[in-house]
């Protein structure tokens, strides 16, 4: 089973039942146990060896994910003491009065989760727990709130060059490559990560949901903002009436701050490296637990001085923050555990041959190839950097990066947008999960909601892709790429109108 199809049955195990049973736990796990399985010939000393200590504890041990987990919990924090001094309902309050419409909540979901392009995490959790409580006034369904805030978490970081993400594309890139000039010369040919936003500034607009999104709207038009089953939030009993706006807004631009800080500081700014070459050369884990805690630690003190939270209520916090981020972190712990269990069946290695036998005849054809393998490949691996370390180094050696080689650099472009494409739909994908948490979310009902947007863009990405091939122009390309998806809105408008759909 090594470096064949099966390496790539686990993780397919997991999401068929997620979207079959609704139980994203249970179905993680049995994915696991299948990997397990299939690594150790069906031997159960062997399957329980690998999967809790080459597993479990590996995922766990690793220094990167303890980092990720340690963002989370000061991110949850963060939000509690929010929460509790005031900030968010003074924030809602101000925003009721200033958006006036469900559209205007949306667009300005929107708009905040463009400008924080930092780090896909960071944006999932920050624009979830400041926009949560604008969209909730205007019956914006969570799942709605979820899509908004997954859409423009990996999608805007990947065509943002100061991003952790295009840190992570200069890493994978050969050493003797500029690794970020190569990420910003792929931006204009990263079409699905272009498109995701004209099609959620376009559904906004033109109120064009479809699908099992237009059921979710409907309902939460009439009050109900989850549609299915969801336990109740328990809000603070002791929530500060004496909040101001500034309460949430300068923790909020403290937070973004010190984690640039923060991720320029890992990065060697400190030590001498340029501005770019520091953000080109950090570590996203480390930069986000410096720059979360600081930001911590300074709300701290501020809210002492505004006296809207007293130290002893703010330590209470530390607790209410770690148990709302525990769902996250159970999720992405499994999640974790069921890529290395894909790993070590060789899935990595199984796609990479893939990709190179079909480089031969298909040469116009290879950007869409490549953006097809990385979706599929993201998709059932949930990770786009895990991709992009696979495809990339074969996407250049394939066609090197010579003056006048466009291809190269369309076929890197179609890798990094496939691999954020899949990341967006995979039910597995951290980004995916903590795009759930920052909503307050069903998990299954934010993955079977969004699905059939993210596809549609898929769709039109992978001919805009074909087209690029041929034409080997950017604007040209983006231009029938963006016609198409203002055609589907529309007719998905008239199809929605014309069949009632959506009824509760």
């Amino acid at each position: 089973m090594q470096g064949t199809f099966w390496a790539l049955v686990p993780a397919l195990v997991a999401i068929l039942l997620a979207l079959i049973t609704k139980e994203v736990y249970s179905s993680l796990f049995v994915g696991i146990i299948v990997g397990g399985l299939f690594y150790s010939g069906f031997s159960f000393e062997g399957a329980i060896t690998h999967i809790f200590i080459d597993g479990f504890i590996a995922a766990l041990s690793d220094p990167y994910n303890v980092g990720i987990l340690l963002f989370l919990v000061f991110l949850g924090i963060i939000v509690a003491m929010m929460n509790k001094a005031g900030g968010s309902a003074a924030f809602g309050r101000w925003a009721s009065e200033h958006i006036k419409t469900r559209v205007g909540a949306q667009l300005a979901t929107v708009l905040l989760g463009c400008l924080i392009f930092i780090d896909d995490y960071f944006n999932c959790l920050t624009v979830g727990s400041v926009m949560r409580p604008v969209t909730d006034t205007h019956k914006v369904s969570r799942a709605k709130l979820a899509y908004l805030i997954d859409a423009t978490a990996a999608p805007v970081c990947i065509i943002a060059p100061v991003s952790s993400w295009a840190a992570a594309v200069s890493a994978f890139a050969p050493e003797d490559t500029n690794g970020l000039m190569l990420f910003v010369k792929a931006i204009p040919f990263n079409y699905y990560a272009l498109l995701t936003i004209i099609m959620m500034v376009g559904i906004t607009i033109v109120k064009a949901d479809y699908g099992p999104m237009a059921l979710h709207e409907k309902n939460a038009a009439n009050g109900d903002l989850f549609t299915v089953e969801h336990k109740a939030e328990e809000g603070s009993k002791d929530v500060n009436e004496n909040g101001k706006v500034i309460d949430l807004v300068l923790p909020v631009v403290l937070l973004i701050i010190a984690c640039v800080i923060g991720m320029i500081y890992s990065g060697g700014f400190f030590e001498g490296e340029s501005f770019i070459d520091s953000f080109a050369n950090s570590d996203a884990s480390v930069g986000l637990v410096l720059g979360s805690f600081c930001a911590l630690f300074l709300m701290v003190v501020f809210y002492i001085i505004r006296g809207v939270l007293p130290f002893k209520k703010s330590m209470t916090c530390i607790t209410e923050g770690f148990t709302a981020m525990v769902p996250a972190i159970c999720i992405l712990t499994l999640a974790w555990t069921l890529k290395i269990m894909t790993d070590s069946l060789g899935a990595k290695e199984y796609v990479a041959g893939v990709v190179e036998n079909a480089a031969g005849s298909l040469l116009n054809f290879l950007p869409a190839i490549v953006f097809l393998v990385a979706c599929f490949l993201a998709f059932a691996s949930g990770t786009s950097w895990g991709t992009f370390g696979i495809l990339i180094p074969i996407c250049i050696a394939v066609f090197p990066l010579t003056s006048g080689n466009t291809l190269s650099i369309i076929c890197v472009s179609a890798c990094m947008a496939g691999a954020v494409c899949g990341d967006h739909c995979s039910p597995i994908s951290d980004t995916t999960i903590m795009s759930s948490a920052g909503a307050q979310c069903d998990h299954v009902a934010h993955v079977s909601t969004q699905l059939p947007y993210a596809v549609t863009v898929a769709a039109v990405s992978f001919v805009t892709y074909v087209v690029a091939g041929f034409s080997r122009n950017a604007i040209v390309s983006l231009i029938v790429g963006i016609v198409l998806t203002l055609a589907v809105i529309y007719f998905a408008k008239y199809m929605t109108k014309s069949s009632g759909e959506g009824k509760a």
